[in-house]
């Protein structure tokens, strides 16, 4: 036993070995139907995976390159996936990562949102989804305090988390006047009280030592992550002929005001002006899809959510099934056709949403690789983790009004509901079980509460 571990601990003393383009690819073929939890459990499983597991990358260009993300407009989990692809096998590494943390989600969710459509009111799933909205609502709760635990370092952090969820909470803020605001007091910050606003809040970027990684902390940046012009302008003109070319046959199919082609442009919108990732775009897309062009309900918006919860991927994928059931209701092939415009809708939905996030990642990488090492650059972004916190819990109570008050606060108090958010939230705390699990075990619970119900 004793050689054994003495083997084990000269094998961590080295960097582990080159990887494949096609080893990379099976890994993330593997993460796109593994990948639950939301953003917080998917950046949980690649930072097990990738840094100490594998050690393909260092824990502090791991949270360097999640710092850029989370600056970004889109979903976090899923760029971060783009972008240590892309480090690792250039821009179609890139897209592959990226492009297998999605698919499978899109699929799952296009069978399920047409099993919703056509067997919602089945009392089996009634009370399924009775049992899970409440599940849901302590699952955002515990990516809160995942995501604080490990941004949260120092009470100047903890300060800037609670301003922000006073600003978009009491004061009603737009999340892009947040980020603004949290960038800035993390770059004056970061010269008043530098140790305050580096990587970890001032304790370093990791709390323990996983071995020297593949892509280290003083790993040079390889020759294709070296920022060029002409690159760059290649990638932009690209991605707009991406766009273009889609919504340029929408406007001609179906005019500006059809429903694929207004689908297309509000959620180019949703991905270019909403930060924070899934948790805090969410707001955003209720609000234009619910409210402003009636695609779907806002209990169906809260069923698309606990969807988006059961399934792999990024869980702002739950824009695919705001677009199957826009489609499926206002079907643009023939009433025949319901399913079909379902999935088209649910994929040009899709398409449009992710375009961006990978141009922001393929354009921004090289910038950010040349930047991990600079505190003036750092510090506005560890300022903007901190802020997201405190969106991500107030996200939690907009979860938890519309679950335990379905009425608004003139109903009664839904307290079957709440007894299933508390059962969840200690599996999830105390019990440490996982999401799948927890969702599972209150589905069941729902389900028998409906049934005794009827």
């Amino acid at each position: 036993m004793t050689q054994s571990l003495t083997e084990e601990a000269a094998s961590a003393a080295l960097p582990p070995a080159p990887v494949g383009f096609w080893q990379a690819f099976a890994f993330w073929l593997k993460l796109g139907f593994i990948s639950f939890g939301g953003p917080a459990g998917q950046i949980a499983i690649m930072h097990q995976e990738l840094v100490e597991r594998r050690r393909w990358i260092s824990e502090r260009r791991f949270l360097h390159a999640l710092n850029y993300c989370m600056l970004l407009p889109g979903p976090e989990a899923q760029q971060l996936a783009t972008y240590i692809g892309w480090l690792m096998h250039r821009t179609w590494g890139g897209v592959v990562a990226g492009g297998l943390f999605v698919l499978p989600s899109l699929f799952i969710l296009i069978a399920l949102s047409w099993i919703y459509l056509a067997f919602g009111e089945v009392p089996v799933v009634v009370g399924l989804f009775y049992g899970i909205k409440p599940a849901v609502t302590a699952i955002v709760v515990h990516a809160a305090h995942r995501i604080g635990s490990r941004a949260l370092k120092n009470n100047w952090l903890w300060a800037i988390a609670a301003a922000s969820f006073v600003a978009i909470f009491a004061l009603e803020a737009p999340f892009p006047l947040i980020v603004l605001g949290a960038a800035l007091i993390g770059y004056w910050g970061g010269r008043i009280a530098p140790d305050k606003f580096r990587a970890g809040g001032g304790h370093g970027a990791a709390k323990h030592s996983f071995g020297p990684a593949l892509i280290d902390d003083d790993t040079p940046a390889p020759a294709h992550a070296r920022f060029r012009w002409p690159r760059l302008a290649v990638l932009l003109a690209v991605g707009a002929l991406l766009w273009s070319l889609p919504m340029g046959l929408l406007t001609a199919l179906y005019g500006w005001h059809g429903t694929l082609t207004q689908m297309g442009w509000f959620f180019t919108k949703a991905a270019l002006l909403t930060f924070g990732g899934a948790y805090a775009v969410l707001p955003y897309v209720y609000q234009g899809a619910v409210g402003h062009y009636g695609w779907l309900s806002p209990a169906q918006m809260i069923d698309g959510l606990a969807l988006g919860e059961t399934t792999p991927g990024p869980l702002i994928m739950v824009v695919a099934f705001v677009g199957f059931v826009g489609g499926y209701v206002h079907p643009m092939f023939g009433a025949d056709q319901a399913f079909l415009a379902g999935a088209v809708a649910a994929s040009l939905v899709t398409w449009f949403t992710f375009l961006p996030s990978f141009l922001f990642i393929l354009a921004g990488g090289p910038l950010v690789e040349s930047t991990h090492n600079e505190l003036k650059f750092t510090a506005p972004l560890t300022a903007i983790t901190a802020a997201v916190v405190g969106v991500i819990l107030n996200l939690a109570l907009f979860f938890g009004y519309h679950v335990l008050w379905p009425q608004g606060f003139a109903g009664s108090f839904d307290w079957p509901s709440a007894l299933i958010a508390l059962a969840a939230a200690v599996a999830l705390f105390r019990f440490k079980r996982g999401v799948i699990q927890v969702l599972l075990g209150c589905a069941l619970v729902g389900l028998a509460l409906h049934l005794l119900r009827g």
